[in-house]
């Protein structure tokens, strides 16, 4: 009762959940074009996930699983269905998300036929990663939308994402989390394991006896995958920024029903993972050119981002592609040999700077 009397209240004052202020990128995450300075290590037609097995790197193209070893890539195998989210597991093995539904794990990349395979359940899986124990830890981002309709999802007010254990050796599908406003990206870190809530903004700490914790809070960004980092820490991932239009268009139902109803998704009033290719887009506020020049603190559409976290899961800096840039939609990044290797949805590229170039922050 006290909860639903709170609710109101915010609603009817505009404050809490239903305040459409969002937080300015300061501090660590102060904006610099970090990423538009990355190397192009190679385009691709729909980049997914990257892992990395300590020897080369292996990418979610669509359907393909690509191996890049130095300057060669090269096509390790194709499946039936894209991949929606990659791990390379501990004594050489690999798991792979086939739309969103099913998880497959083999002993090697080579293995022809899946050592296990999970789909009981599975709806929307986006990320892997595997756990101390010898199982595999999934995000399941939606129990009601498909992987790739994430922005419907949001413009919904999706709250049904999941934590899920996989163990190979039973079989068995275990949810450790529920009710999550987008779950989209985990790792484990000492006992506990770090999950990525992307429409809540937060990164949560879910311990093993089920209870959570926040993290981190009140991000000006969308976050998703996570991976670990050399020396403790952590790299997080935004696949969007947050804006003040469309925290205001998610806190008007009646506009949202039409919207969706009316309007075709990729112009809806939501984020995207690449902007500016048409003029039936959406205005966002600033975000227009003037005198033909796109500003880069102008509300961005799309935004590319990825911040350094210490092993406290508080942020040590950030990597940006702003407003005018053109590496958005991070959606994942591994630390191979001594670069930054990352997914940059937006223009289809796997992108990478050196770690060295970074700064002590990004190395400690």
């Amino acid at each position: 009762m006290i909860a639903a009397i709170s609710e109101f209240a915010n609603r009817l004052l505009g404050r809490g959940e239903a305040a459409i202020t969002v937080p300015s990128f300061d501090g660590a995450l102060k904006p610099n074009q970090a990423l538009e300075q990355a190397d192009i290590l190679f385009e691709c037609e729909a980049p997914e996930d990257v892992a990395t097995d300590g020897t080369s790197l292996l990418i979610a193209d669509g359907v393909r699983l690509i191996r890049l070893s130095g300057n060669s890539a090269t096509t390790v195998r194709t499946f039936e269905r894209p991949i929606s989210a990659l791990a390379c597991l501990p004594h050489g093995g690999l798991a792979v998300a086939l739309g969103g539904t099913e998880v497959r794990l083999y002993d090697n990349t080579a293995a022809e036929t899946p050592a296990t395979a999970f789909s009981q359940g599975l709806h929307a899986v986006n990320a892997l990663a595997p756990a101390a124990d010898g199982t595999l830890i999934a995000t399941d981002g939606s129990s009601l939308r498909g992987v790739d309709d994430w922005a419907r999802d949001l413009m919904e007010l999706g709250r049904n994402g999941r934590v899920l254990r996989l163990d190979p050796k039973t079989g068995a599908v275990t949810q450790l989390a529920g009710g999550l406003g987008y779950a989209f990206g985990t790792v484990a870190s000492d006992g506990d394991l770090l999950v990525s809530e992307s429409w809540r903004h937060r990164v949560i700490s879910i311990a093993p006896d089920g209870s959570r914790k926040d993290l981190l809070r009140h991000l000006p960004v969308y976050p998703s995958r996570l991976s670990p980092a050399r020396g403790g820490g952590f790299w997080l991932t935004a696949f969007a920024a947050r804006t003040q239009l469309v925290e205001f268009v998610l806190r008007e139902p009646a506009y949202r029903r039409r919207m969706i109803a009316e309007i075709a998704p990729e112009f809806w009033v939501a984020p995207r993972l690449r902007s500016g290719d048409s003029f039936k887009e959406p205005l966002q506020g600033a975000h227009i050119k003037t005198m033909g020049v796109m500003k880069p603190w102008a509300p961005p559409r799309s935004y590319g981002l990825v911040i350094r976290l210490g092993a406290d899961g508080l942020p040590r800096t950030s990597l940006h592609s702003r407003a005018d840039g053109v590496n958005h939609g991070i959606a994942a990044a591994v630390e191979f040999g001594g670069d930054l290797v990352m997914i940059a949805k937006g223009p289809g590229r796997i992108i990478k700077l050196p770690l060295a170039s970074l700064g002590e922050e990004a190395r400690a």
